[in-house]
């Protein structure tokens, strides 16, 4: 059966995506992680009302630095946050192993109080005063901001906490913990901006950005969404302006390349293939598919046809 031009597209699109050996989001979920968020998560929406913390960070944070409440210091001292003693710390406290050895961690009686004490130590502590000052909903500067002021040491440690709130839609739960007029203030903004409520996440395949669409997605809401030129869009991936977006397609947010990367030289032509998803695959601008293999615009690739990528 021939396929029409979308699903050809799509085919292209997951043949990049297996290229690439990169995850995207609403694959297979860590059961682990989500009973932690069952569990946890309304916990972190009354932290959130209290203390004016982000129910998603607070979550992201507890499964990350308690591996999902599997960590020794999770199971043994009801640790969630990975917080040391300090000199201000006057209860239990237990030997571990982390960036030193033989660090000196607090021990809490049950999670609740891990949890009160997390929202405790960053109101307290003078370097996340600035926290306080962000959009309570932007859950991706205070990810950076916990990085910047030092919670971690982990350099990748924001991009940590942004991609688990982004896997598990963790933001939701940030909306439950607004007050109920700053819940009619976010209302009226997710109608201007809908992408604010799940927003997509950007992938990178070879220096190439791009998202996966989503039901519903067009090319308006996603330049609107990342501050691109929805024309730019439409031409960044070589396709009409009428073109109806679909789930699982793979939308570029830069202009590909001119040739494929190494060490990818040659293709062989296989049933579905069209000039458009060969190029998709690999990146490669449509316009210099054709011209390296010095093919006129009306040439349609057949089962064994050998093509250059670079």
């Amino acid at each position: 059966m021939r396929k029409t031009p979308s699903s050809i597209f799509r085919t292209g699109a997951l043949l990049f995506v297996l290229l690439c050996t990169l995850p995207l989001p609403g694959q297979r979920r860590n059961a682990r992680y989500t009973d932690y968020i069952r569990t946890y998560a309304p916990l972190a929406v009354e932290q959130m009302k209290q203390h004016k913390i982000p129910a998603s960070i607070t979550l992201a944070q507890g499964l990350l630095e308690s591996g999902a409440g599997m960590s020794t210091l999770a199971r043994k001292s009801n640790n969630h946050f990975g917080i040391k003693c300090h000199g201000d710390w006057r209860g239990k406290t237990v030997r571990h192993t982390d960036d030193a050895p033989n660090e000196c961690f607090r021990v809490y009686g049950k999670v609740e109080d891990s949890y009160d004490d997390h929202s405790a130590f960053l109101k307290r502590g003078a370097r996340y005063a600035f926290l306080f000052e962000l959009k309570i909903t932007d859950y991706k500067a205070w990810a950076r901001g916990l990085k910047k002021a030092g919670y971690a040491t982990d350099p990748s440690y924001a991009n940590r906490l942004i991609t688990i709130i982004e896997d598990y839609e963790l933001y939701k739960y940030d909306a439950q913990g607004l007050s109920k007029r700053a819940a009619r203030q976010r209302e009226k903004e997710l109608r201007k901006k809908p992408w604010l409520a799940a927003p997509h996440e950007v992938l990178l395949a070879g220096g190439l950005a791009y998202v996966v669409a989503r039901e519903g997605d067009t090319f308006e809401l996603l330049g609107k969404e990342f501050e691109i030129s929805w024309k730019r869009l439409v031409r960044y991936n070589d396709l009409h302006r009428d073109y109806t977006l679909e789930a699982g397609d793979i939308i570029y947010l830069k202009e590909k390349r001119k040739k494929a990367l190494k060490p990818h030289k040659v293709y062989v032509v296989k049933d579905g293939d069209s000039m458009h998803s060969i190029s998709q695959t690999y990146g490669i601008r449509l316009k210099n598919l054709y011209k390296m293999n010095r093919k006129a615009a009306d040439y349609v690739p057949e089962i064994g046809d050998r093509l250059r990528l670079r």
